[in-house]
């Protein structure tokens, strides 16, 4: 298709000389153009791949990936639990109880979500089983509760300290209401690494909850476990059948649909806006490319009047600012890949650097920034860039075919 004339000259015009130095410049600036942009875009959507993979892993991981609840507590909660159990598609089904407390300890106080559940649950979660930083699993019975790193920090907890809990249930004395409060043992320490759940959780077993929170009998609701979270409505529709109307079956993505939803947009939107920089970059090459053939109207007439057909004059020039396209999109690429790839750790350096924080916990819910390159998200990325490249080259190079060696020679 390329013959090695149309190389040896597409190689030359890359390559500009002295006289042509403005050329050159608009022509690196394209390359810069391409794969600044092409690298951002990699570096940016396997951040957002990151953020909503670590969000969805942790929220169900903590949470369960279906919830079956109603108006009032569940009292026949073990019956209905042994028939979850039994559909297909379903690991567990596990009691809980959650309310919302003020934890006090130490003269400070805040709010909190204290989740009641049975040890062998709390066990099975490996998401908490495997961050514990501080005492044992076993300790995670009678009175003893589990809290996160950050609200630990916060009051200044250790294992073995005691927490005081005040329940929002209001207990009916002589005196009229009074609010329910306990005084428990911190059992043990975790770390999730999300900020929310590491500052604003308490974990307690079952049957103090029960008391605690004025349920003897019953639980708040029953968090399901499905063995593929990306097939739930097969699984819910199945649970719906086995309660009967006796409680409300309620999915993962109604309990954090619209923050998911919001995850999504802002990935489709930003998606968008850095393409633009991809856009813009092609048309430097179409304006260096069009200045370029214009600085060499006269080499391109003396070809035509050699013999160089109108086909090879635009083979040339397609090939020299696709050349500049591909080459920035290639290096764009891997050094997106490169930076994706290192992200926490190009992270850790500039704030030791500067001594900012970049990534504030209390912001952004993870400690750690995440990323995850999608390679299938990276071909489309690459692909999209040789494409504008390409399409950039058209009308310069339609245009050096089109010039008129007789018009070009006349006044030379």
């Amino acid at each position: 298709m390329f013959s090695p004339f149309e190389f040896m000259l597409a190689g030359r015009y890359l390559r500009a000389r002295k006289a042509e130095g403005f050329v050159s410049v608009i022509a690196g600036f394209s390359f810069l153009g391409i794969m600044l942009g092409v690298a951002t875009l990699i570096i940016v959507m396997s951040v957002m791949n990151g953020f909503r993979h670590e969000l969805i892993t942790r929220v169900l991981g903590l949470n369960g990936h279906l919830s079956v609840s109603a108006n009032t507590p569940l009292t026949d909660y073990n019956a209905m639990g042994l028939r979850i159990e039994e559909l297909e598609g379903i690991v567990s089904a596990s009691p809980i109880i959650e309310g919302q407390v003020l934890v006090t300890g130490n003269g400070r106080s805040s709010g909190a979500i204290a989740r009641g559940m049975r040890q062998t649950d709390f066990a099975r979660k490996p998401i908490i089983s495997e961050s514990i930083k501080s005492g044992d699993i076993a300790n995670f019975a009678e009175f003893n509760v589990a809290i996160g790193t950050k609200m630990a920090d916060k009051f200044g907890f250790k294992v073995g300290d005691p927490i005081t809990l005040v329940s929002s249930k209001v207990r009916t004395g002589p005196f009229g209401g009074m609010p329910v409060s306990k005084t428990f043992t911190v059992g043990l320490i975790f770390d999730v690494g999300m900020f929310e759940y590491d500052s604003g959780f308490v974990f307690m077993p079952l049957d103090v909850a029960q008391i605690f929170f004025q349920m003897p009998q019953g639980v708040s609701s029953l968090e399901i476990i499905s063995k593929d979270p990306s097939k739930i409505d097969d699984v819910r529709r199945r649970i719906k059948t086995s309660v009967a109307g006796e409680a409300g079956v309620y999915d993962w993505r109604d309990m954090n649909g619209s923050f998911f939803t919001a995850l999504q947009v802002e990935r489709n939107v930003m998606f968008l806006i850095l393409t633009m920089i991809i856009l813009v970059a092609a048309f430097n090459i179409i304006s260096s490319m069009i200045m370029l053939v214009k600085d060499k109207g006269r080499d391109i007439a003396i070809m035509r009047t050699m013999g160089a057909t109108r086909g090879s004059m635009m083979r040339i020039f397609m090939m020299t600012g696709a050349s500049i396209g591909i080459i920035g999109t290639t290096v764009g690429a891997l050094a997106g890949i490169l930076f994706a790839v290192n992200i926490e750790s190009i992270r850790q350096w500039i704030q030791g650097l500067s001594g900012t924080d970049l990534f504030s916990e209390e912001i952004y819910f993870l400690s750690k920034l995440p990323a995850i390159v999608e390679w299938d998200e990276v071909i489309v990325i690459v692909g999209m860039a040789f494409v504008l490249s390409i399409l950039a080259t058209i009308y310069p190079a339609w245009r050096a075919a089109r010039l008129d060696p007789v018009e070009a020679l006349r006044y030379e």
